[in-house]
């Protein structure tokens, strides 16, 4: 079975659905490519895809140490290439991790920072992305707020 399926809409716009939940999105070309910007362009979900695989991830394995990262939030940019062929050169990820154990904010130790951080880099989308494709990831870490 599809994991996605894909009703191209005209006018460079698609509609996906995801297919075990329904859920929908859409796409339309970026203005810089002869789209009207309206949704979010391929090229940004493969960018948000990054950003949406490390914060799981590392959600994933923070919640086996009983680190709930609720709150934590990321800014993703997306950089073109200005040389041909056209795609993504870059995407940089400001990621504000906020940890809390227990319903209480706190910041985990050195040693569990860096074994999440570690993560952030080696989620399954940052691996299955092209190596020149760069990732630059900024990782910040602050107690959580109360959950």
């Amino acid at each position: 079975m599809a994991t996605i399926h894909i009703d191209y809409q005209g006018n460079l716009r698609t509609d996906c659905e995801h297919m075990q939940s329904g859920t929908h999105i859409n796409t339309d070309a970026p203005t810089d490519n002869q789209g009207r910007g309206e949704a979010f362009s391929p090229t940004d979900l493969v960018a948000n895809a990054l950003g949406s695989c490390i914060i799981t991830t590392m959600a994933i394995f923070a919640r086996r140490d009983g680190i709930d990262l609720t709150s934590s939030a990321l800014d993703v940019t997306k950089v073109m290439s200005s040389e041909p062929p056209r795609r993504i050169a870059r995407i940089e990820i400001d990621l504000v991790l906020r940890a809390n154990r227990d319903g209480e904010p706190f910041l985990p130790d050195d040693e569990t920072r860096a074994r999440l951080e570690k993560i952030a880099h080696t989620c399954p989308v940052a691996i299955s992305l092209h190596p020149d494709l760069e990732q630059a990831v900024s990782i910040r870490w602050e107690a959580g707020v109360n959950v």
